[in-house]
Order: C-alpha cells, then structure tokens, then sequence
C-alpha cells in the first residue's frame, strides 16, 4: 500500500495562511509577494503568537553575526513591509505590536493546521494496486463460471484502472485560476515596426480582462518585462505569483488581423485551451472581448450581468484610428514625465480623433497627455487642465466604462480642488477596472494626502500584487512623501531606480527622501542627478537650491533663484516652488509673497505639498501661514 508523506504546518491567522515549508504567504488562497526577511520575521513572530519576541532573537536568528547590514534599519524596513502586506498599522495594531526598544508581539489568534498529505506512491503504483486486485478477481471467477465470466472480469481490470486514474492524478489536477497574467505578444508581422502593434494587443487583452472581477491580473509594465524571455513558465508563474498564464502571437497584414491565444496552468506547465482569431482590423475591440469571455469561461469564472454587458460593448473603430491610438498608448507609457514623448503621444492621439470622433479611448488617452503635461509644466496648468476637461467630457458622453477617463478625471479634479469629485472618480476607476496598478498606486496618493495611512498602505499593497515591475514606485513614493515617512520614501525611491535608473523622477523622489533624513550630501548629488536627466526640471531644480541655502551654500542658491524668475518672464514657473527657495534663505516676507500667488491661481504645488512639504517647515508657526491653509480649506 502506498504511504502518505508527513504533511506540512500551515499557520492561519485571519484571512492569511504562510505554509512554513514552501515559504508562501496566501490571503484568501492568493499568494501575496513577500519574501526574504519580512517573511522570517512573520515566520519567526507566528510561531511564538502572544509572546515578546526580542531584537535581539530577530537578530540571532534572522540577521547573523557575519552578516554586514544595518541591523536597526533591516529590522524596520522589515516590519514595515509586513504591516504594509497585512495592512496593519503600529498606532493600532491587529497582528504586530510593538514594544518599544524591546521588540514585537504577534496579538491575533494562530492557529497551526496541516497541509493535506500528499501519496507517497507512485502513479503507477496506485494503478498497479488497483488493477491487481481485478487480476485477482478474474482468476477467481475464470475458475469458477468459465470464459464469459471471464471476460466481463478483465474488463473490470480496465474499468478499475480507469476509474483509478482521476484519484492517482487528483493531486496534479488544475488549481483554480484566480489571477493570470498575459505574456507580451509575439510579433509575427515580420515588420519590427511593428512591436508597438503586438504590445498594444497585449494591453487591450489585459484591460478586457482586468474588468472581470475576482480574477487578478498583472499589469501591463510587469508583464512587459518579460518580452522574449526564455525563462520556463512555472518560474515565470512564481515570480509574477499567478496561477494562469496566457500566451499568444499577433500577425498583422494591411487591415487583416490574426491573434493565437493559448492558456496554460503556470505551476505546473500545462496547456488548458487555446484558439485563433481572424479579423478585420476595426473588429479588433470585439475579438478582444470574445478572448476575455472565453479565457473566463474556461476558467470558470461566471460573469456577473454588468460584467458581460462591459465585454460586449464592444464597437467597430476605424482602423488608421485605432493605429494612431495604438502608437498615442505607447509613447505616453514611455517616458511620461518627459515632453517629447508626451507631445508625440498627444499628437497621436488627435490624429485618432480626427479619424474616428466617436472612439472614447482616444480622448481619454488625449486628456492624460494634456495633464502629464500641465504636472510636469511643459503647458500652463490653466491650459493643460481646461483642455484635458474639455476631453474629457467627450470622453465620458460616448463611454463611461473607460476606467482610464475615470482616473485623469480624479486627478484632474484633484488638481483643481475638487476633493469630493478627486475621491469619487478615483474609487470609481478601481471599480472599473480592479487589476489596473496606476487608477489604484493614484488613488493611493490622494488617500495619504488626506492623511489616510492605513487606507493608502493598503492601495499600494493591491497595486503591488498586479505590478512588480517598480514602475509605479514614484507613486508609491510620493504617498510616502505625503505620510513624511523618509526612510520609506528612500527604499521606495530606491527600487525605482534599480527599476529605471534614468527615470529623473525617482532620483528626486530619492533626494527628497535623503533631505528628510538630514543626509543633505547625498540629497544633492541626487538632485543634481535629476536635473540633468530631465534636462533642467523646475522641481529638483528647486530643491537644490533649497539645500544649497540650508549648506551655506547661498549663493548657489541664489543664482539658480535668478534663474527661475527670469525664465518665468517667458514661461510658466510654479511660483510655490519660488517660495520654497525664499523659505530656505530665511526671506518668509518673500516666501509669502509667493505662496499667496500660488493661492490666487489655485496652484496644484500648493495643494500637494502645503501639508507635507519640510522645505516650508520654518513657516508653519507664522499667522499667515494658518490663514492660508484655511483658505486652501484642506478636507478633513
């Protein structure tokens, strides 16, 4: 008889279980990605439930002797990426209390459950044994009753091998699929212009599917990563944490469009369904859905009423104007902060409009460019914001499922100080499309800018789940910033540069991060870093300045100072970013000057940074300073 192999501990707590063998943290089933010291930490804290584990066993047992890191900041980074992950809080705790400068307490109720056991026979074995005991019952009935008898026995020997088979196989059954992630497209045109082509059929699948709620689905910029990759899919599988994975090829000819589309089971390698699909390029959006609706299907997804009504509105688009659309997508994912991609993008973008007045996407695509581009100064934020507006409505009378118009219109509303309508459109994006990391790493910032930790800790815990490329890590960072927590500010700023290292903004956010620290040498040379890439940024621009004036470096500062004011004769310069130089030299009449400025023409600086900024620190206690943050009238 085949012997069952020792099950291994599970400890659950909540609505999490960390299987200690294969090192897994799951939440409703869902592996969640935490790995390396946070997950020994929780390991460590679980087993010994309601007991003080001290920093100095976390130490011993986590953290050895020859081990060279900074113990204080390991350990914190550490905790903190757990809480994050449970979304916990150390002002009031559920799973972690800390004691301080003793250590932590886990404080929710452990319990340790088993795995179920898994046969230690082989396959065959279980076969054999089953069909054995036919053998045995044939001979015996062939002795008694002859060769009729005989042969209905042997095929009782058949019968039992079969029916043996689903039980010796149960174990390698599929699992149910609940979060997937679509490889990047081959392009199989023969054209290599053609990759911005295969991509955007990569992205539209991921959107179609992103609509279908529970199933998780990992975001464009991660999956992007792994474009002509050689890694195997289980590897691929583990790493993105999913449990399906779709893979397809894209041949394009003239107006012809032909899309191969498979499903496989990730963990265990195994094909589960595919198809063709054939199309004249304005049925593109309708073979979009049709994929989606099938891959659901066979994963037994059953689709709520409101689901397949979003799948099927699907409308026939004009093909130079979904090619223009296509080509608007690529270059505003590309280098966003930048204005000669998003002039590119915007262009493109128009001439989408021009060809197809009716295709929603477009104009939503259209008023993300004019915002990026109003946010980053290359347009009059009154312009940018009036003609991303003007859009936008557009957009919304001829689709309101587009969650993307959705999320620039909570930005937008943001921007002009519309708190009410920023937080409603902005859960409305994530509403609409769950998957989707930059509506949720979005309204993750505004809820930090509210002062709601514990609720935008827990947006960038989702948007993590669907996004482990790094790309939304100045987002991630700049809830941080809001929060002034620096060291996190700084390890966020950090995996975006490991991610990007010529992203300029993640070099500011970095020197931000290292300012609040106090580490002002490494503050500058990241600033002058992000200068240089963004190729004169008012923002870092600014802030070296600022530091320059806390170095006794005065007139460095000064002169970038003259600087910006006489570029503002002839272009638009934040007068808020003015005033933080003004603050930094000591001069609070002429900070004031401008802050009141920034007031009059509700500038978005203003609105973002008034609360958290710490280069303004020095006028907070000053009357006018109080005055102006009732006029800004901040929701509570």
């Amino acid at each position: 008889m085949p012997t069952m192999a020792p099950a291994s501990p599970v400890l659950r707590f909540d609505r999490y279980e960390l299987d200690v063998r294969t090192s897994e943290l799951r939440k409703h089933g869902v592996k969640l990605r935490l790995q390396g010291q946070p997950l020994q930490v929780l390991a460590t804290l679980l087993k010994r439930a309601g007991d003080l584990v001290t920093r100095e066993e976390l130490r011993a047992q986590i953290w050895p002797a020859d081990t060279f890191v900074d113990f204080d900041h390991s350990l914190h980074n550490a905790i903190a990426r757990l809480r994050e992950t449970l979304g916990d809080s150390a002002e009031t705790p559920r799973y972690i209390e800390t004691l301080p400068r003793r250590g932590y307490r886990f404080i929710a109720p452990v319990e340790e459950v088993q795995a179920p056991g898994i046969s230690a026979g082989t396959n065959q074995e279980n076969v054999e044994a089953v069909a054995g005991e036919a053998v045995a019952v044939a001979t015996r009935t062939k002795r008694r009753t002859g060769l009729v008898f005989t042969l209905c026995a042997l095929a009782a020997i058949g019968l039992a091998t079969w029916a043996a088979w689903p039980r010796v196989y149960a174990r390698k059954s599929v699992n149910r699929i609940l979060s997937i992630a679509v490889l990047p497209m081959g392009n199989l045109s023969g054209d290599a212009t053609q990759e911005y082509f295969a991509d955007g059929m990569t992205e539209e699948l991921i959107t179609a599917l992103s609509r279908i709620q529970p199933l998780k689905v990992i975001s464009r910029t991660s999956v992007m990563e792994y474009k002509g990759t050689k890694k195997h899919l289980p590897q691929i599988a583990r790493e993105l944490g999913v449990d399906g994975i779709v893979e397809g090829s894209v041949r394009r000819e003239g107006d012809q469009v032909r899309i191969t589309v498979q499903l496989l089971d990730g963990p265990n390698d195994r094909h589960l369904w595919s198809e063709d699909y054939q199309r004249e390029l304005r049925g593109v959006l309708t073979m979009q859905r049709e994929m989606a609706q099938a891959i659901a299907q066979q994963i037994r997804l059953q689709l709520t009423p409101q689901q397949q009504a979003r799948l099927s509105l699907a409308r026939v688009v004009n093909p130079e104007a979904y090619d223009a659309y296509l080509r608007g997508r690529f270059y505003l994912t590309t280098q966003y902060s930048m204005p000669q991609p998003l002039n590119t993008a915007k262009n493109y973008f128009e001439a989408s409009i021009r060809e197809d007045p009716g295709f929603a996407p477009a104009y939503a695509g259209l008023a993300n460019s004019y915002i990026f581009l109003a946010i980053f100064r290359h347009l009059p934020p009154q312009l940018g914001n009036r003609s991303a507006k003007e859009v936008l409505r557009k957009a919304r009378e001829l689709d309101d499922s587009v969650s993307e118009a959705h999320t620039a219109l909570g930005l937008l509303s943001w921007r002009e100080w519309d708190w009410a309508a920023a937080e409603r459109e902005l859960k409305y994006a994530v509403a609409l499309s769950p998957s989707d990391g930059c509506a949720r790493a979005t309204y993750s910032n505004y809820l930090a800018w509210r002062g709601r930790r514990a609720e935008a800790l827990a947006q960038i815990t989702t948007s993590r789940e669907v996004d482990s490329s790094g790309s939304y890590a100045s987002t991630e960072s700049g809830a941080y910033y809001q929060l002034r927590e620096y060291e996190h500010l700084v390890e966020a700023s950090r995996n975006g540069v490991a991610s990007d290292p010529n992203e300029w903004l993640e070099h500011y956010s970095l020197g931000v991060g290292y300012e609040g620290l106090g580490k002002r040498a490494e503050a500058i040379s990241e600033y002058q870093k992000s200068i240089k890439m963004s190729d004169g940024d008012q923002d870092p621009t600014a802030a070296l300045a600022h530091v320059y004036a806390l170095t006794g470096r005065r007139a460095e500062a000064e002169t970038i100072l003259r600087g910006l004011e006489r570029k503002s004769k002839d272009n638009y310069v934040s007068p808020y970013l003015i005033a933080t130089i003004y603050a930094g030299l000591g001069a609070k009449d002429k900070a004031f000057e401008f802050l009141e400025k920034a007031e009059q023409e509700k500038n978005w600086d203003l609105v973002w940074a008034l609360r958290a900024d710490l280069r303004i620190d020095n006028l907070r206690s000053d009357p006018r300073y109080q005055s102006l943050m009732r006029r800004v009238a901040f929701p509570q």
